[in-house]
């Protein structure tokens, strides 16, 4: 009884400390808001507002028929233009892409001469080009279509593919970014927040108090795991409620109690894991550089930026043992797919076992250093 109200005045010590720091406190609530929002929202794997112009050498029904095809918000209305001007109008930066539809374009489809299109691309944005010439494939060739079926008839296609899209039928990349930044978020600040408080103790001299005071190594890194993990805690929830369900409007079709509980399975790893790092750490500025090397390595095999699946075979394997990677699987399946317990229990044991054998280590490391300072 008294090691648990000692581990839990030293919480509240704790808690204390990080609310007296003001930069700390500034930070956490830019990571968990406008951080995750920007992340989400300031790049796009979709094309939005690119934008386009129309060289029409033909200037018949068809042509006019595939400039009323491009209109936002994928594209800008497109602009008609002289044949002259696409040169400098493209080192203008002016337009992303640039139609040239050949004189004589429609005479020579309908006598079936497979006429060609030209389109001028801007690949200096080198993602938007890629994809957004996809898509003006795909709208010239059904623009096209259409408009010869008018006139001709066509047989019945040999297949009828139809596509369904699921957990994110419009393809919305927010929906996805934004779990992910709070993943990676949840990563990097528990980490932060956890080893930062070790050393400041030790820079601070607050740790040779505590030494004399009839407490245990297993007290001290105790309270330092339940008060940053429920300050981590209280953010997520904060930022998964009003970031990203009430702003970015993305739905959570499972449950919320499940995922949570998730959370809190990881924070040991990622708590053990400030602690580690906060020991072996010198100085405020060595644990930066340790970060660095540990967490954003973490965020890259997690599964989040890159498919584990793309990754080099005994790389996947490596990463099976990092409690980041199960994490973001088990956040995928019950965020967007509305699994419950039968489909992530796997996840959660390996994130358990990994995330208690490195605070089991983590805690003997902490305990072996309070034994030298003593």
């Amino acid at each position: 009884m008294n090691s648990l109200l000692n581990i839990l005045w030293l919480g509240l010590k704790e808690l204390r400390s990080l609310l007296s720091d003001v930069v700390m406190v500034v930070f956490v609530v830019y990571a968990f808001t406008l951080a995750i929002y920007v992340q989400a929202t300031g790049t796009s794997s979709e094309v939005n507002n690119a934008s386009i112009a129309f060289v029409d050498e033909d200037e018949s029904a068809l042509s006019k028929e595939l400039l009323n095809a491009f209109y936002p918000p994928r594209f800008k209305l497109p602009e008609i233009i002289s044949a002259d001007d696409i040169q400098p109008d493209m080192d203008r930066g002016r337009f992303m892409f640039v139609v040239v539809i050949p004189p004589r374009f429609e005479h020579d489809l309908r006598a079936g001469r497979n006429p060609d299109i030209q389109l001028n691309i801007d690949a200096t944005a080198m993602q938007q080009a890629g994809i957004g010439s996809g898509y003006i494939k795909n709208i010239v060739n059904d623009r096209i279509s259409s408009f010869i079926k008018r006139t001709e008839e066509a047989g019945p296609k040999p297949v009828n593919l139809v596509v369904r899209k699921l957990f994110n039928p419009n393809g919305v990349s927010s929906w996805f970014k934004s779990v992910v930044a709070i993943i990676n978020q949840i990563t990097l600040l528990t980490v932060v927040l956890t080893g930062a408080a070790v050393i400041r103790e030790r820079e601070h001299g607050t740790l040779e108090h505590l030494l004399v005071m009839p407490l245990t190594s297993f007290e001290i890194a105790m309270a330092k795991v339940w008060a940053n993990g429920l300050v981590i805690l209280v953010a997520t929830g904060v930022s998964l409620l009003l970031v990203v369900h009430m702003v970015l409007k993305v739905p959570f079709a499972g449950s919320v109690v499940l995922w949570f509980a998730g959370v809190v399975l990881y924070l040991f790893f990622a708590t053990a894991l400030g602690i580690f790092l906060g020991t072996i750490s010198r100085s405020m500025a060595q644990f930066a550089l340790l970060i660095i090397l540990v967490v954003l390595v973490l965020m890259l095999l997690s599964g989040g930026s890159t498919p584990v699946e793309s990754q080099p075979k005994w790389l996947q394997y490596v990463t099976y043992l990092l409690p980041a990677r199960h994490f973001v699987s088990f956040s995928q399946v019950i965020i967007y797919r509305g699994g419950g317990l039968e489909a992530v229990w796997r996840q959660f044991l390996m994130v358990s076992a990994v995330g208690m054998g490195f605070f089991v280590y983590s805690l003997a490391l902490f305990r072996k250093s309070i034994a030298v300072s003593k």
